[in-house]
């Protein structure tokens, strides 16, 4: 039916985005990956990426079906596309758990980050810190202040924070704590939390708008196949015959 044909469409572009979805919340996760310990956190980006790649396949199925007006092919199609809705809803149920977990990571493994920065050697802690202290234009876990308590601080002993502490729009700012105006004020534990969390919402959010698609070609196949059933002058057509 037209009405189908249009779906498999939506479906072809529903396929990419989701793709799209899942290789983004991948990238950002790699920029924030030091401040949560749980692995576990990216099992629905990875579902969500295997689901958008089934989504292509399954549109070739149903478009092969539609094709060759095929009643088994369009049942097939109507059963995959139900195994996947159900895929979905898990990813929507994973995505709220790790999403309430979040801050719970980011607590637990955010002080040890921090006591890793060394400033001098590129180490990955290092970067992490001073990538999501632009980014995000914070300084310290709760405040600039928490630099005081770290290795690096009693080391330099210049009485000094990071240079990513600094406003972006300053020039001259040295990152000194005698001139706390030029230092971002807001801590980044809470926005590190918040930009994963906005991360995870973007997972269930497209799971949840392409679940309800799917519903939707469910029900367009469904029809058809209603349709073909309680025709049976179009049964022998299709199948080569005549009908007197």
């Amino acid at each position: 039916s037209k009405e189908l044909k249009m779906f498999l469409c939506l479906l072809q572009a529903a396929a990419g985005i989701l793709c799209y979805v899942g290789a983004y919340v991948f990238i950002t996760y790699d920029d924030y990956d030091h401040f949560f310990e749980d692995v576990y956190t990216l099992i629905p980006a990875v579902i969500i990426i295997a689901v958008g790649t089934l989504l292509f396949i399954i549109g070739l199925i149903g478009c092969c079906a539609t094709i060759r007006e095929s009643r088994c092919g369009l049942a097939t199609f109507v059963i995959i596309l139900l195994l996947v809705f159900i895929t979905e809803v898990v990813v929507v149920v994973l995505g709220y758990i790790y999403r309430a977990k979040v801050e719970d990571e980011v607590d637990h493994s955010i002080r040890k980050v921090y006591n890793r920065y060394n400033g001098t050697n590129p180490d990955a802690a290092s970067r992490a810190i001073d990538y999501v202290q632009r980014q995000l234009r914070c300084c310290g876990i709760h405040n600039y202040s928490d630099w005081e308590n770290t290795v690096w601080f009693k080391q330099t002993k210049n009485n000094s924070v990071p240079l990513s502490c600094c406003k972006a729009a300053l020039s001259n700012c040295t990152g000194s704590l005698t001139r706390p105006m030029d230092l971002y004020s807001e801590g980044c534990e809470a926005l590190v939390v918040k930009k994963l969390q906005e991360i995870m919402m973007y997972v269930i959010w497209a799971a949840l708008a392409f679940a309800a698609i799917q519903l939707l070609g469910m029900l367009c196949a469904c029809v058809v196949l209603c349709r073909r059933s309680r025709d049976p002058a179009y049964e022998l057509l299709i199948a080569g015959g005549t009908y007197a």
